[in-house]
């Protein structure tokens, strides 16, 4: 037996002890007549197994030297890569910025995090994320990837890469603040890597 109420169906099993509703989708077309019916369940989301960027996250400020091209006074570029901080880095000049993390022993890196905010000026950003396997005498490009802020909208650009990197000496991340050439400076609030 088939019950339709428009939406749903379900039907009555022979071959199962009562009660054996099995539920039932119907599918209609323009004119409500019935087209198909499916056999479905409803099942429990599994979480997802992503970590959090503070979770398995390499420890930047024992494992690497950050090298940077500038920073502004109270937003220096350790509040950006150590856990905890809030305010992140700014640039001091405006125009392109590097931040560069010269790892102690190779590393292997399986996520990268990168959180980016202005809240003040409207401008189009691009960055690139590169790293090394041999002490910067070559470098292979992770993603170059363009974003348009628009406050108060548009603030906050959040990115998350999942890569199999091997034997990284270098991991690089290069900022144009502004692709018009305007005096917009570079800032960055947080990055993680695991």
């Amino acid at each position: 037996m088939i019950i339709c109420d428009g939406h749903a169906v379900l039907r009555l099993r022979a071959d199962l002890p009562f009660p054996n509703w099995e539920p039932y989708s119907c599918f209609h077309n323009a004119t409500s007549r019935i087209l198909a019916y499916m056999r479905k369940r409803l099942i429990t989301p599994k979480p997802q197994d992503a970590p959090s960027p503070n979770e398995d996250r390499l420890d930047l400020d024992s494992a690497a030297v950050v090298e940077v091209t500038s920073e502004e006074k109270g937003y220096p570029v350790e509040s950006a890569l150590v856990s905890g901080e809030a305010q992140g880095w700014r640039a001091a000049d405006s125009g392109t910025q590097t931040i560069r993390l010269i790892f102690d022993v190779p590393q292997r890196i399986r996520r990268i995090w990168l959180v980016f905010e202005e809240t003040e000026t409207e401008r189009t950003q691009e960055f690139v994320l590169r790293w090394s396997p041999d002490g910067e005498r070559s470098f292979r490009e992770i993603v170059r990837q363009q974003w348009n802020f628009s406050p108060p909208e548009a603030t906050r650009e959040v990115e998350e890469f999942q890569v199999a990197l091997s034997d990284v000496t270098v991991l690089e991340l290069t900022i144009v603040p502004d692709i018009s050439r305007g005096s917009a400076r570079a800032s960055l609030k947080s990055l993680r890597v695991s």
